[in-house]
């Protein structure tokens, strides 16, 4: 039986995914393409959690897409209404329709007598018991949108003892409705931005919440709505007040990274003096909220309206900044002796990261490692014909490297036709591009999965800059036949 073929077969239906198919449809009408997805329902990140508080780190008008206007009050918004955000532009703009789900794509082989890529699926769960189905689908070109976490649990450390205690422990990722903690004592184990983010609304009903973190992470308050672009979308077209603010957002975030760079000790005093300003002088501001590493070597966690200070000023929520000895069965025991009794405990401990939707990559009957690749203008793999995979940046938000990924796949694909070319793969023939990490970044879920990344190089197009107007003028504007894309 004949395998099903589309011209481009886009895997992931988040954020990058739907961006993915909104621009193909428009810059490559001609191309059929699918749209699978592993879950029930679109929407990635913002379908999976569902945390109390689960909300985004970054403003809307730049993890929101380039072609959709956010035109809501508040630019740091809430997990349900960035998922309807997500719905409504898929429902618009006729995406919903060529999304296949439950489809999890386990293996990619790619044949260079043909040309093409042949998935190995999954189509439906175990969840009735049943075996899920297998499934072949071939393309052209393959465009991963899936991110770069598992989905399947997030990371928990194990713990001395965790099988003695006698109360509920959840992972954020794993949470459900019937998690209660109203009138519980609870301890939030992490320092992170989920955590930051937990603590507010668990303290609204909880009896005691206690965030327990093994060292600080830096914290920064600000308003969640943008008064400048609330007043813009009164006297401005959307579209030209979303831009406007969009770049206002970028520039401002690119001269805070620069600084927290260039004289991380300024940018350091700063964010401790507003943290002493929302905690007051008597606040143990060293212990608990002065980091080892500087400014955005992790990323800032952002408090939306200083909610979380204001939880621990009400004395509604603590920070405890100590080593866990052992778990037992009324709570944790540190090692400085301090017992923290607990009804729940939230490991808000990090995530698990996978490369490629965890899939296995073979070309022409080879298996791929690709730690062993080197990633291309950040969309690429040396070695791995017509591939992209869609990633945002660690020093600002996802999507606006997102769309710019998107627009430069579609060029590729238009300037392949133009040519009648079959297919295109990056390959390093410099001996001085010196490998690096793929990410220059501390967080501790990076650092656990770097040797699974693929490498970026000493310089263009293998390093990545994390730099939004240098990445436009090389992905919207560069050349695509560079002397280091082959084609064929």
């Amino acid at each position: 039986m004949a395998i099903e073929h589309v011209d481009v077969l886009i895997v992931g239906a988040g954020l990058s995914g739907i961006g993915a198919a909104f621009h193909l449809k428009k810059n490559c009408p001609n191309k059929s393409f699918a749209l699978l997805e592993s879950r029930k329902a679109l929407g990635g990140t913002w379908d999976l959690f569902r945390y109390p508080g689960i909300r985004s780190d970054s403003d809307m008008y730049t993890l929101g897409f380039s072609f959709k206007p956010w035109e809501h009050p508040k630019a740091i918004a809430d997990g349900p209404s960035i998922l309807a955000y997500l719905q409504e532009t898929a429902r618009e703009n006729g995406i919903d329709k060529s999304i296949r789900y439950q489809h999890q794509v386990k293996t990619a082989a790619w044949d260079s007598t043909t040309a093409r890529w042949t998935l190995g699926i999954e189509v439906g769960n175990d969840e009735t018991g049943k075996a899920p189905a297998r499934v072949q689908l071939s393309c052209n070109f393959l465009f991963m949108c899936s991110g770069y976490y598992a989905y399947a649990q997030g990371y928990t450390p194990e713990f001395p003892g965790i099988g003695e205690f006698s109360g509920k422990l959840v992972h954020p990722q794993k949470w459900t409705p019937d998690v209660d903690y109203a009138g519980k004592k609870v301890v939030v184990i992490g320092s992170g931005a989920t955590a930051v983010t937990l603590i507010p609304e668990l303290a609204k009903q909880a009896a005691q919440v206690t965030m327990l973190q093994r060292s600080p992470t830096y914290v920064v308050a600000r308003p969640s709505e943008d008064e400048w672009a609330n007043r813009l979308r009164k006297w401005l077209p959307p579209m030209l007040a979303y831009d406007l603010t969009r770049w206002k957002r970028v520039l401002l975030g690119m001269y805070v990274f620069r600084l927290c760079r260039t004289d991380p000790a300024k940018m350091k005093r700063l964010l401790l003096g507003g943290v002493r300003m929302a905690l007051g002088p008597g606040y143990d501001i060293k212990t608990h909220f002065t980091p080892r590493y500087n400014p955005w070597e992790q990323r800032l966690c952002l408090v939306p309206d200083g909610d979380f200070f204001q939880s621990i000023k009400s004395g509604r929520a603590q920070v405890v900044t100590a080593q866990i000895e052992r778990f037992n069965a009324k709570g944790i025991l540190l090692t400085s002796g301090q017992q923290l009794d607990a009804d729940l405990v939230v490991t808000a401990t990090g995530l698990n990261l996978q490369v490629l939707g965890g899939m296995q990559i073979t070309v022409d009957g080879v298996v791929q490692d690709m730690s062993k690749t080197m990633n291309y203008k950040g969309l690429m793999f040396s070695g791995i014909p017509n591939l992209a995979s869609s990633s945002g940046y660690t020093n600002a938000s996802w999507t606006l490297k997102c769309d710019l990924t998107c627009q430069y796949v579609c060029r590729l694909i238009n300037y392949m036709d133009k040519k009648g070319l079959a297919s295109c793969v990056p390959r390093n023939n410099d001996a001085s591009v010196e490998e690096r990490p793929w990410v220059d970044f501390s967080s501790g879920y990076f650092a656990r999965a770097m040797h699974l990344f693929p490498k970026q190089g000493s310089k263009m197009p293998w390093r990545l800059y994390q730099n939004y107007p240098k990445d436009i003028m090389l992905l919207r504007y560069g050349k695509v036949d560079d002397g280091i894309l082959q084609f064929a």
